[in-house]
This record gives C-alpha cells, structure tokens and sequence, in this order.
C-alpha cells in the first residue's frame, strides 16, 4: 500500500510539474542540486536538518530527496506535508522549487527509531529533480554514520 501511494504521490509531482510551464522538462536543462544538513542520535530519536540547494544553471520547478535509514523507524509517526512514508525506514521530500543560485527552506524532522539502536545510517539522495540533467551528482549523494552521542554529524 505504502509502494502505490508512494508511486501515486511522485507521480502527481513529475504529471503537475509538467503541467505548470515553469516545467525544466527542455533539452539541455541542468541543474547542481546540493543537500547539506546534520543529522543526531540520542535515545532512539533521530533529528534531521536538511537544506536542498540548487547551484544552477537553471530552475527545478520540484524535487524529490529520499532519506533511507538503516534501522526501522517506529510507527504512527507524523511528517511534514511536504513528506511521506517510502517503508518504516524510507521518507520521501518534497523540495519545492528550486530557483538557481537559490536554496529551500531547512527540512526538520524529529523522528523515532522502533529501538534504541547504537548507531544509524541514512543514505540521502535527490530521487527526482523535475527532468534537469545534474552532472555534479555527487553533492546531492551523501552516506553518514550517525552514532548515538547526540552531536550532530554534518554532511
């Protein structure tokens, strides 16, 4: 069920920012989308910061960042309107829009893991980026180790 609404909600993304003409669906678009943030661990509870940049040349209408966490979140929990459930260890972000040279408001997230485990990974990657070619793809790609100290752990 998670799958299809999942499915469901990008494809309402990808069909709506095709629709709108601010659209990056033209050949040649690029854009360098960065995801920049910390991440923390303390007693089961996961907090996110997450800022999506776009270093340009040009716009994306939206865009979609996938957090994937190596340990299963406990269930029940609620999300930003901008996020959804992809599985108990999968969010998925809507980012807005994305001018160039420009970045989104911090994404924040206070989440709780289903134990209390001793350390986290969660890969970060932009899922979707409105058709625009990215050939910097390396700074909207991270994997970070969060121990469970409670410092933030920057990416």
């Amino acid at each position: 069920m998670r799958g299809a609404l999942l499915g469901a909600v990008l494809a309402a993304v990808v069909v709506g920012g095709a629709g709108t003409g601010a659209s990056a669906h033209a050949v040649g678009v690029e854009a360098d989308l960065a995801h920049h943030g910390h991440l923390s661990l303390s007693e089961g509870r996961i907090g996110v910061r997450l800022v999506t940049e776009n270093h340009g040349p040009s716009d994306v209408y939206q865009a979609t960042v996938r957090l994937a966490f190596s340990e299963s979140m406990a269930g029940g929990q609620e999300l930003p309107p901008s996020c959804l459930w992809g599985s108990d260890r999968v969010v998925v972000c809507r980012t807005g829009e994305l001018r160039a040279a420009g970045a989104v408001d911090e994404l924040a997230l206070d989440l709780r893991t289903a134990g209390s485990p001793d350390e986290v990974t969660v890969d970060i990657a932009t899922l979707w980026r409105d058709g625009a070619a990215d050939t910097n793809p390396g700074n909207d790609r991270h994997r970070v180790l969060v121990l469970a100290t409670g410092d933030p752990y920057v990416f």
